[in-house]
């Protein structure tokens, strides 16, 4: 693993837990000598997790489409800033760059980023640890979502179990460097006998 892609929100929150974990991620990325990978704003979360590998030696490296960069939130202190035409090439750029994806708090863009790559990794198009990175019980909640999609049987509970979520850093980053991936295609055949109402034993 060479580089992590971080996804978080362009605002900073209402507690400052928020700010110090972005800190202590952006931190710990650089000490691990790991290029930070990211959505190129320098406001909230965003600007606060780069800054930190910044202030720590490390590289970041940020990905912003134009219409941003014309709202004058690009940061212009990252080690390489990546000018795309739209967030649709953004999200792909961010995806070959980076080796592993964390979420830190965040809104509609950090989920929507985040639920992309869970849903290539479910398609078997990328085999990329995702990890939500909590604050305070932020993720908690979405937690217990996912877990009655398993519930009612819409979510497949290997990829339920493919994602890592938790507070501890160390163990964040462990998880990622010894992360073996849900076999996509076992899921899709399960799917495709249930849809045909065969048993394994019939293919």
């Amino acid at each position: 693993m060479k580089s992590i892609c971080v996804y978080c929100g362009s605002n900073a929150g209402s507690k400052p837990a928020y700010t110090e974990r972005a800190i202590a991620l952006g931190d710990r990325i650089a000490k691990e000598g790991l290029q930070l990978v990211y959505g190129g704003g320098n406001v909230g979360l965003m600007g606060i997790v780069a800054d930190a590998v910044l202030a720590a030696g490390g590289e970041g490296v940020g990905v912003i489409p134009e219409q941003l960069v014309n709202w004058e939130v690009a940061h212009k202190g990252v080690t390489r800033l990546e000018v795309v035409a739209n967030m649709h090439e953004r999200k792909k750029r961010m995806f070959d760059l980076s080796d592993a994806f964390v979420a830190l708090p965040g809104g509609f863009g950090t989920l929507d980023e985040m639920f992309e790559m869970l849903t290539w990794r479910q398609l078997g198009l990328g085999k990329k640890p995702c990890a939500f990175l909590d604050v305070n019980g932020f993720w908690q909640p979405l937690m217990a979502m996912l877990d009655s999609m398993v519930r009612e049987r819409f979510l497949h509970a290997e990829q339920r179990s493919d994602l890592w979520h938790g507070d501890d850093i160390d163990i964040l980053l462990a998880w990622m460097r010894d992360y073996v991936p849900a076999q996509a295609d076992k899921w899709l055949d399960e799917k495709r006998r249930s849809q045909l109402k065969l048993t394994p034993e019939d293919v």
